[in-house]
């Protein structure tokens, strides 16, 4: 078995080499280019034995603890492509987290399986326009009824990342018995994607779907775990994909640095460098303590995963302040590179316009935020 080490080198050794030279606009937002890209990038991946660092072993999988996916999943991140290559990118990576905690073994062979291996890709599609489903999935507003033996699915997803041209779906959906999950063929009738929207965003495999469920009739057998009990099943997927988004934006963050750091060690105005000016120094130690202060959030919680604890409350924590910190590191990298920095000549504008969502991303910061004071006050829990 590889140390870790010599796992995290073979990983920036991949980045640099294989997947920061594929990196270009033409793909950006191109979702059958991104679909082409990812398998060629998935097979180098399994060649060089780095591939799906969180997946199970019988899938290709290299089965980590999440302290040593967290390493890997940032170093990766470095590159826009880093993630899909890995197959440790979202939607899926989340996706095959959930199928692999609820899944039924005909849904492991049929759905978890292809997954993993990369056969196959899947959406989540819980968000709803207004009023229905965002930040707070109670609002849930997609029906499931049962009739003549069948489920009958009938809502409206909209901003699905990975729905266009996904195989599976994995659906929220109100039934009597209160929200249930569904997991099922995208090729299943009733179920259409309307459209791909477009984003600020990009590399993102399967773009951002809007899609129609009208009367989608589904068997006993596309219940993923219990019936009613969906909201449960939802955070099991929305905690560590929080924490997963820790890990990946970091390594966004760490490269736009490292760009802006060899700009201003070259780059000379007013007869110096600009990394001798004191402005630009303050800026790079502000992001060094960001980042280093993300990192040790994101591994704490890491630890109180592989430890099989709850971070229902740290990931929170962890959320709103990686996804805050990245972002001022990303504009400060930037800002440290002039026109250099808002130009498409180097990735920071690229990564910069990837870190505003995703303080919207799996529940809005200013939910979060609620949350924890009201978790705090009335449990009465001591900083």
């Amino acid at each position: 078995m590889r140390t870790l080490k010599e796992l995290k080198e073979r990983v920036r050794r991949f980045i640099d080499d294989v997947a920061i030279p594929l990196e270009s606009l033409d793909i950006e937002r191109d979702v059958d280019a991104l679909d082409d890209i990812a398998r060629t990038l998935r097979r180098q991946a399994r060649e060089a034995g780095i591939y799906g660092p969180q997946l199970p072993r019988e899938y290709g999988g290299l089965a980590l603890p999440w302290l040593a996916c967290a390493e890997l999943f940032e170093e990766s991140a470095r590159s826009l492509l880093g993630p899909i290559a890995l197959n440790c990118a979202p939607p899926d990576q989340p996706n095959a987290l959930l199928l692999d905690l609820l899944a039924s073994p005909a849904q492991r062979a049929q759905f978890l399986e292809p997954i993993a291996r990369s056969e196959k890709r899947a959406c989540f599609a819980m968000t709803e326009p207004a009023p229905g489903a965002g930040s707070d999935p109670s609002m849930l507003q997609t029906t499931a009824r049962r009739k003549h033996g069948k489920w009958v699915l009938n809502g409206h997803k909209k901003f699905i990342s990975g729905g266009i041209k996904a195989d599976i779906a994995i659906v929220p959906a109100r039934t009597e018995e209160g929200v249930t999950l569904f997991v099922f063929e995208t090729a299943t009738p009733g179920y259409r994607v309307v459209r791909d929207i477009p984003m600020v965003t990009g590399y993102q495999i399967g773009g951002h779907a809007e899609i129609l469920l009208e009367d989608c009739e589904l068997a006993d057998d596309a219940v993923l775990g219990v019936v009613g009990k969906g909201l449960a099943h939802i955070q099991l997927r929305l905690e560590p994909a929080r924490l997963s988004h820790c890990m990946r934006f970091i390594g966004r963050a760490r490269r736009a640095m490292d760009i802006a750091q060899g700009y201003v060690n070259e780059r000379v105005s007013f007869g110096a460098r600009l990394a001798e000016q004191q402005q630009v120094q303050a800026m790079v130690a502000d992001s060094h303590i960001d980042l280093h202060a993300s990192r040790l959030l994101t591994l704490h919680c890491a630890a109180l995963m592989d430890e099989g604890k709850s971070v229902k409350h740290h990931s929170s924590m962890a959320k709103v302040f990686v996804s805050e910190a990245v972002g001022r590191v990303a504009d400060r990298a930037m800002q440290m590179c002039g026109a250099l920095g808002i130009s498409e000549d180097a990735a920071i504008s690229a990564i910069w316009r990837e870190m505003r969502p995703f303080r919207i991303y799996d529940g809005a910061n200013e939910v979060h935020r609620s949350a924890l004071a009201r978790r705090i006050l009335d449990r009465n829990i001591s900083p």
